[in-house]
């Protein structure tokens, strides 16, 4: 069975897209995110743009294996803009982004299925508009040996093509001796089969980076 070790993201933010409805305007924007505390700044940001708008609602889905949602009306009927936003987010396939649609009301209601409309095309709209991009799942690990083992080490990171996050010295304690710590970052699928080579090599220390 093939790990699947993918996922689809925006690029980068997108531009402003806007949607006129009944004299309502709907203004849609995408960030990509990692992690909730992204958002309050971002709907401050927004908040500043737009000080007449009414309704500042929003979905987002966070993380690969395991996901992370919320969906927000903001003050709109229950289920009327937060689950049609997200479920363009579902539509597009797409994780670690927010959608957030801002509403300026101009005057005419336009009830529940007439909001929920507005608020999925809109999300629609801004997704089309945004670089999708595929992304690798990556496993980072820490590699910790005395420097006289250097040469093996870099040796493997070169014939498998690995990928130095970061490097660094320091001096054991103990012995006085240095000793070198090396972050990789290795493709989901191939994780394991790298870890063994290293857990091969003798006086060679591995471990994923929590």
């Amino acid at each position: 069975m093939e790990i699947k070790d993918t996922y689809n993201t925006i690029a980068f933010e997108s531009e402003e897209t806007l949607l006129k409805e009944k004299n309502s305007k709907f203004f849609g924007y995408a960030f990509p995110i990692s992690s909730e505390e992204e958002l309050k700044p971002i709907i401050e940001t927004l908040k500043k743009k737009h000080p007449h708008a009414g309704h500042f609602c929003y979905a987002y889905q966070i993380g690969t294996d395991t996901i992370t949602y919320r969906a927000n009306d903001d003050g709109e009927p229950s289920n009327s803009a937060g689950m049609p936003i997200y479920g363009q987010l579902q539509s597009f396939d797409v994780t670690n982004t927010v959608v957030i649609v801002v509403r300026l009301f101009g005057g005419t209601k336009l009830g529940v299925g007439g909001l929920i409309s507005a608020y999925k095309t809109s999300a629609q709209i801004t997704l089309e508009s945004c670089d999708i991009i595929e992304k690798t799942i990556d496993i980072h690990y820490l590699i910790s040996f005395d420097y006289k083992n250097m040469n093996k080490v870099m040796r493997v990171i070169k014939e498998k093509n690995l990928d130095i996050v970061t490097q660094e010295m320091e001096i054991k304690e103990e012995t006085g001796l240095p000793i070198g710590i090396i972050e990789i970052k290795i493709r989901k699928k191939n994780a394991e089969q790298i870890a063994d080579i290293f857990h091969s090599l003798y006086e060679i220390d591995i471990q994923i980076k929590e």
